[in-house]
């Protein structure tokens, strides 16, 4: 068999690195965006989870720097000549934390859970005929139609990820979420010294057999030169970015933006700002299901309110944290940057009272949910200000994060709510949250039938040039149906001592390669 590469359609990460090259073992106190609560890797699409799960396990696949997707647990693979039948090798050595071998079984196993749950998964199980392993590290995926993305899916960095399970921990459901934390990723989970609220700590897994080439993103060899990293949870953000200042903390995920000026002023506090799609995109999420949302005429409007300038001045973003006003669903500066339907999508506040007036809006109370205290909060607040300018009867209602994830599951009681994702899950139509899940059961319940269609279209293309041809398709229909509207394209930076070294320079936090 042949290890094979090939060039993914969710291209376009660079990857340098920061710093010198210091030897010695330590560990770092690391404050990550929130504390992680889920550690089901396959249980939720929160970015906090997929940071823990790239950490603590390990996939078939990963994308490198280049947008390339490379063998990760897998050695070699080879596919038929029409696309049908893949036969797959794992690496030897590769072992769970309790000791036990990863098998092709426990990659069977682990897919077979996953796929369901994952927009691109079922896109992929819809095309499986067989999935079987054929020996202890030889397993065989015959399809019943080509599916020429089947390493991108494999591969893809977005949550949740294709991560690989013990089968007996793979055979629970996902709803009831597992217990017990056994990857088999270059960091292990230590049960007994995590503290919820306070800490979580991850230590080298010293059995850990990287690949040989350099790490480079998600791929290569993830060789670890810590011997272990403490994920501290602080009350709020002003409170991690002193601890960063009095070097109580090595390197804190995101910085507040109020504070960088201090920040940049602090000795021994390096910053990280990354552009293109290390940024993140701003959304506001549409309830198709709420009257009267499910009238295209109003949802439209929307778009002449939104303000993404005023709203990222609100927030306190700095220029050179941020992209000019981005009409793009698949994000600006990135690979599939679509400007289709721009004309539609640009603040006009006369406009918006124009197009209201003309609609079959007739003063219904809207509910904005917004969560207390963060960005998303006051990029809501600057929305519903124009959406009152335009005629719109809309009130604020406060909530924690929970309570709004619990709500927004119900198709009735709310019409927008306001969050920001990564561009990696952004800049592809496969993945991002508010193009991937029209006509599914997903929150705001969406339903475009071309839109669906483009879809399939773009995983069955045969070339980057097709999927770019339809993914400007794909941009022009959501215009049209507004899933979402976006308010913003920015980077939030992050921090470190600079007494760490070697830290990847990525849109995700990655702890291998880096040294004290």
């Amino acid at each position: 068999m042949m290890a094979i590469t090939r060039r993914t359609s969710l291209a376009g990460l660079a990857l340098p690195f920061l710093g010198g090259g210091a030897q010695a073992a330590g560990t770092l106190n690391i404050v990550l965006e929130s504390e992680a609560v889920i550690l089901d890797p396959h249980a939720t699409t929160a970015a906090i989870t997929r940071t823990f799960a790239t950490h603590v396990f390990d996939t078939l696949y990963a994308m490198d720097g280049q947008g390339m997707i490379r063998p990760q647990m897998v050695e070699a693979h080879e596919a038929s000549a029409d696309g049908l039948i893949w036969n797959f090798r794992l690496r030897e050595g590769l072992k769970f934390h309790d000791g036990a071998p990863v098998t092709s079984t426990d990659v069977v196993a682990s897919l077979e859970r996953w796929a369901p749950r994952d927009s691109l998964g079922r896109m992929l199980w819809a095309a499986k005929a067989e999935l079987v392993a054929t020996d202890a590290r030889s397993f065989r995926l015959t399809l019943a139609r080509p599916f020429p993305l089947v390493l991108d899916v494999l591969g893809k960095p977005n949550a949740p990820l294709p991560v690989i399970l013990p089968a007996r921990l793979a055979a629970v459901p996902v709803e009831q979420r597992i217990r017990e934390i056994i990857g088999s990723g270059p960091f292990r989970f230590k049960a007994a010294d995590w503290r919820p609220g306070n800490v979580m700590v991850l230590e080298r897994f010293a059995d850990y057999v990287p690949r040989s080439e350099p790490a480079d993103f998600l791929a290569g060899g993830k060789r670890v030169h810590l011997d272990a990293i403490n994920l501290r949870v602080m009350p709020d953000q002003a409170t991690g970015a002193s601890a960063l200042i009095a070097g109580e903390v090595d390197y804190m995920q995101y910085l507040p933006f109020d504070l960088l000026p201090r920040l940049e002023r602090a000795r021994g506090v390096r910053m990280l700002g990354l552009g293109g799609i290390h940024q993140f995109q701003g959304n506001f999420r549409i309830n198709h299901a709420a009257t009267p949302m499910d009238d295209v005429g109003v949802r439209r409007v929307l778009w002449r309110c939104a303000d993404q300038a005023s709203i990222l001045t609100a927030i306190g973003v700095p220029p050179q944290f941020r992209a000019p006003p981005c009409p793009s669903f698949f994000l600006c500066d990135a690979p599939l940057d679509s400007r289709a339907g721009a004309a539609e999508a640009s603040f006009d506040p006369a406009e918006a009272r124009r197009m209201l007036a003309a609609t079959s809006y007739r003063g219904q109370p809207l509910t904005f949910m917004t969560t207390s205290g963060g960005i998303s909060q006051t990029a809501a607040q600057v929305m519903i200000q124009s959406m009152q300018q335009a005629g719109f009867n809309v009130t604020e209602q406060l909530m924690d994060w929970g309570t709004l994830l619990a709500r927004r599951a119900r198709r009735e009681g709310w019409h927008l709510f306001s969050v920001y994702a990564n561009g990696t899950d952004m800049f592809s139509p496969l993945t991002n949250f508010y193009v991937s899940n029209t006509c599914a059961d997903y929150p705001g319940w969406d339903c475009e039938r071309d839109q669906a269609r483009l879809l399939t279209e773009f995983a069955l293309a045969p070339d980057a040039e097709a999927r770019r041809r339809i993914a400007g398709e794909i941009q022009a229909i959501a215009v049209r149906n507004v899933p979402s509207v976006m308010w913003g394209q920015f980077t939030i930076p992050a921090g470190y001592r600079d007494r760490v070294q070697d830290l990847p320079r990525a849109a995700y936090p990655m702890f291998w390669g880096a040294r004290v």
